[in-house]
């Protein structure tokens, strides 16, 4: 079970860690400026997630999180410019991660001891810091602000994994369903523009002045 979250969660940074230099291509950075959005697309969440939980920061007891964050962002620098429909490339990716890390950042909480709920946000956050780091230091609008189904996906995705793992599911097959469940629904929201309500202004009263 734990080699199973800890190759699902180098895999997740490596992902996101595409994500993150496929921004930088877009915006024309330089190897430097490659590196640092991967790493920081890569190890943010999870950064993130170990600090709120009060436990050692992932990457610096195994360094090899960032290495693969240097690497990723090393062969994309001579890469990305042949990539077609990068942007399109970008989304998928950035789906692929953000389903990984709902289930890993779930399972690191819930190995700390955390109540349920809480494994859920730490997932939730898990799988979006990262992605919002990336977007405001590239001067992006962060998916997680836009209208279609972002955050919610990646809260279907943990809940899913918690629900299954609490309830003592053999094998992988929580990882499998949590990771499908946020996949799926931010596929179909990426496909069809799935998004919920948004809020309607009306126009404003005029109330009189004593």
């Amino acid at each position: 079970m734990i080699d199973a979250i800890h190759w699902a969660d180098l895999l997740g940074v490596a992902v996101f860690a595409a994500s993150g230099a496929l921004v930088a291509s877009r915006k024309e950075m330089d190897v430097v400026g490659f590196a640092l959005v991967a790493t920081v697309t890569g190890i943010g969440g999870g950064t993130f997630r170990d600090l709120l939980l009060d436990r050692t920061v992932f990457w610096v007891a195994q360094p090899e999180y960032v290495f693969v964050c240097f690497a990723v962002a090393s062969v994309l620098f001579f890469t990305a410019p042949h990539i077609q429909r990068r942007y399109a490339v970008l989304l998928w990716a950035d789906a692929a991660g953000l389903s990984l890390f709902a289930i890993t950042g779930t399972a690191v909480a819930l190995e700390a001891g955390a109540l349920w709920s809480v494994s859920i946000a730490m997932g939730v956050m898990t799988a979006t810091f990262g992605g919002l780091l990336r977007d405001v230091i590239c001067n992006e609008i962060p998916l997680i602000l836009r209208r279609e189904i972002y955050a919610t996906a990646a809260a279907v995705g943990a809940a899913t994994y918690a629900a299954l793992h609490i309830f003592s599911t053999a094998s992988i097959v929580p990882e499998i369903a949590g990771f499908c469940a946020c996949f799926v629904l931010r596929a179909l929201a990426i496909r069809l523009k799935l998004s919920l309500p948004v809020y309607r202004a009306r126009p404003g009263r005029d109330y009189p002045i004593d």
